[in-house]
């Protein structure tokens, strides 16, 4: 399969599909023509990659558990530990961003209240 048909069969654009090989995360061989072939499995790979991104994976956590494809059925145990730490990660994020905006809220309902900023262009 080119480049074009891996593009038009994923919806992921030609530079993309280079950058992930550029990055070893897909793999293709030369033709004697110098064009790009992938395998036909490269659909189903990068639909996982791509569902694996909207889980919240960054592709270095994707890349890192590239050895977990070898062998799915002893990667089961593997891939839920890696989602229950991505949804703890989720769920620390939740809170920090909570708090923030905690502490936002009570410094807008402050009494007297004022943006320095705005004090400093008063007064000048």
């Amino acid at each position: 399969m080119q480049i074009g048909e891996l593009a038009a069969a994923t919806g992921l654009t030609r530079d993309t599909l280079r950058f992930y090989e550029k990055r070893g995360l897909l793999l293709s061989r030369r033709l004697a023509n110098g064009y790009r072939d992938y395998p036909p499995e490269a659909v189903q790979w990068l639909c996982y990659l791509r569902a694996a991104q909207a889980l919240g994976f960054t592709l270095a956590e994707i890349e890192t558990g590239l050895p977990l494809l070898d062998d799915p059925a002893a990667a089961a145990p593997l891939l839920r530990d890696a989602l229950v730490r991505k949804l703890e990660d989720i769920d620390a994020r939740i809170a920090g961003l909570s708090a923030l905006r905690a502490d936002l809220a009570r410094e807008l309902a402050r009494p007297g209240f004022g943006c320095p900023v705005l004090e400093e262009q008063a007064a000048a």
